[in-house]
């Protein structure tokens, strides 16, 4: 099996919903597009991700989301060393089509009293849904490791969630712990790095609840 030396995850640049919550009233969760800083974002990331992959190929899985393929595009990454796949699996946890504001708004708090990983959104996912998809993706990333071209890097374009949850998944944390962990900034980036045990670790933490 040729497990790749780098699994890094990116979160999505700054979007539409990041500035403006009442978006989500008019416009698809999946159709909201990256804001100029957002695009700075991206393009930011993209400098730093290209200096750590150097030469070497990239297999890429994008969120179908439209901020997630905005980004990806904005990361410059080279297409003659770089597959890239949308994999739907990585989109963000579903809310529930076009939302109310104030139901949301809502629904937050009852979500930081209930948990963010037990939680559901009103005909939407809780954590333990985008949870077991993770799960699914395992399998297919697993299989796609046996390959024997399969690149040494391997690049997620996803969500803030998913990133703590993937993470969450692979290195067997608890509930707890992951309830103790916040998102990443848009546009930031945690990479896991296979070690000369064959086991990988993650190069930064995530920030913790203050």
């Amino acid at each position: 099996m040729a497990r790749p030396r780098r699994i890094v995850l990116v979160r999505h640049g700054e979007s539409q919903g990041n500035v403006d919550e009442t978006i989500y009233e008019r416009v698809p969760d999946h159709a909201l597009e990256l804001t100029e800083r957002g695009r700075a974002q991206s393009r930011a990331a993209g400098q730093e991700l290209r200096g750590l992959f150097g030469d070497a190929p990239v297999q890429a899985y994008v969120s179908p989301y439209l901020r997630n393929r905005q980004t990806y595009e904005l990361l410059g990454m080279n297409p003659a060393r770089t597959r890239v796949m949308e994999e739907p699996r990585l989109r963000e946890q579903d809310w529930g089509n076009l939302q109310d504001v104030e139901d949301i708004r809502r629904q937050r708090k009852a979500r930081d009293a209930y948990g963010h990983f037990f939680y559901r959104f009103t005909q939407g996912e809780s954590g333990a849904d985008v949870y077991d998809r993770v799960g699914a993706f395992f399998e297919t990333l697993h299989r796609n490791f046996e390959r024997p071209d399969y690149p040494p890097n391997v690049l997620l374009v996803t969500h803030g969630l998913m990133m703590r949850l993937f993470c969450m998944r692979w290195f067997h944390w608890s509930v707890e712990e992951f309830e103790a962990l916040s998102n990443p900034d848009n546009g930031e980036w945690r990479s896991l790095i296979l070690g000369p045990d064959d086991r990988y670790s993650l190069d930064r933490p995530f920030d913790r609840w203050i």
